[in-house]
């Protein structure tokens, strides 16, 4: 049963470009199915998770994680009685600007793009689906609804007080050019937290991230099973597990205390959630959207819990000296294709240099961040053999 504050697709606020009803689908189950249909979707399978992925085929991808994150985020929504249709696509697409080579890619397009509006990922996936998907004859993009645009943009909570100016991880500095250059920006509310809906997809990323990546950094072997003694609700899962099964094999005992840690984190959420919903009793989705606060949250409790996962991760996964040596390679080889198409933009294929003579600096170099930011790590390297001589293998 669809609880009063879910999205209503026959509410939504519609397309940029108008359209007939998908006839037997709802808006936002086309919504979902356009972009498990696009080419960025698609090139997500080889994009890298984190750097270790190249060593093997069990390591997660930007689109395995993709699905992990799908599949949580519709069980809670499920649960909560949300349009899952929504809550699917905004997690299928929450990740479908991410460079190649992950975090680093978007750091190094950042710089790259200094003084010419930055590159940011989140704004890039708008970017995708409202002007780089070319599949469609009557529109650039997809032509999502407003509903999934808001919740791919809003990934991380509203991004500017009401009276405009930048919050969050934007404060100080202008929002991405993305968003800046997007037309109806102005339109998707940037001061308002986005429906419950979206803000199921994006707890559900940190869910799947503290979970699966613990599990394939035990896999990578990058830290042992005994240094989560130490990590707060990990150390008693492993506990848990050890007593229940004695001498457990490193892959099974791994794989336990992954799917238990996904369950107790969504438990959380759900518990927190439905409290906060008690208390602020929404009565449609727009008031949802004027909480001061989220409403899909983890519990006080688990607040500083969870962060402490993260700062274990980050310390011995993500600056893991095998991972950061990576990083730094690959870094490199994106620094040498924009330097190299910013020489020559004829360097790249035919549709993307069409008319480049013609831009200015700036929309130049934004079209160059755009073909390096659609790469797979494999067709960067590709492509970067191509040009130079001393390509990294990344392992």
């Amino acid at each position: 049963m669809r609880a009063p504050f879910a999205a209503d697709p026959a509410r939504s606020r519609g397309t940029r470009v108008p359209e007939p009803l998908p006839g037997s689908r709802t808006l936002f189950q086309r919504d979902r199915d356009r972009i498990l249909h696009s080419s960025a979707f698609r090139r997500l399978t080889h994009k890298t998770q984190v750097f270790f992925s190249h060593e093997g085929d069990h390591f997660r991808t930007r689109l395995t994680h993709t699905l992990e994150v799908a599949q949580i985020a519709r069980s809670i929504a499920r649960t909560l009685g949300l349009d899952e249709d929504l809550t699917e696509t905004v997690a299928l697409a929450h990740d479908l600007g991410h460079t190649p080579f992950g975090h680093e890619g978007e750091d190094v397009l950042d710089a790259c793009l200094e003084g010419y509006g930055g590159f940011d990922h989140n704004a890039q996936s708008l970017r995708i689906v409202t002007r780089l998907e070319r599949r469609y004859a009557a529109f650039d993009g997809l032509n999502l609804s407003w509903e999934a645009l808001e919740g791919i943009v809003k990934h991380n909570g509203p991004l500017v007080a009401p009276d405009g100016t930048p919050i969050g991880r934007y404060a100080g500095r202008p929002l991405p050019h993305a968003l800046l250059a997007h037309d109806a920006t102005p339109d998707l509310d940037l001061h308002t937290f986005p429906s419950l809906e979206a803000q199921v997809a994006a707890i559900s990323d940190d869910i799947a991230y503290d979970a699966h990546d613990i599990d394939d950094g035990l896999r990578a072997g990058l830290f042992p099973v005994e240094e989560l003694e130490a990590v707060p609700l990990v150390s008693g899962i492993l506990t848990d597990v050890r007593i229940a099964y004695p001498g457990l094999d490193r892959p099974r005992l791994a794989h336990e205390i992954t799917r238990r840690l996904v369950g107790a984190l969504v438990e959380d959420v759900l518990a927190e959630t439905r409290s906060r919903l008690s208390e602020a009793r929404p009565a449609s989705a727009d008031a949802v959207r004027a909480q001061p606060r989220a409403l899909a949250a983890f519990s006080p409790g688990m607040v500083p819990t969870e962060r402490a996962i993260k700062t274990f991760l980050f310390q011995r996964m993500y600056r893991n000296p095998e991972v950061t040596a990576i990083r730094r390679e690959a870094g490199r080889v994106l620094r040498d294709l924009f330097a190299a198409f910013r020489a020559e933009p004829h360097a790249m294929p035919e549709a993307w240099c069409e008319a480049i003579d013609h831009c200015s600096e700036a929309e130049k170099l934004r079209r160059i961040a755009d073909y390096i930011a659609g790469m797979t790590d494999r067709y960067a390297l590709q492509t970067h053999r191509r040009l130079f001589d001393d390509t990294p293998e990344l392992r």
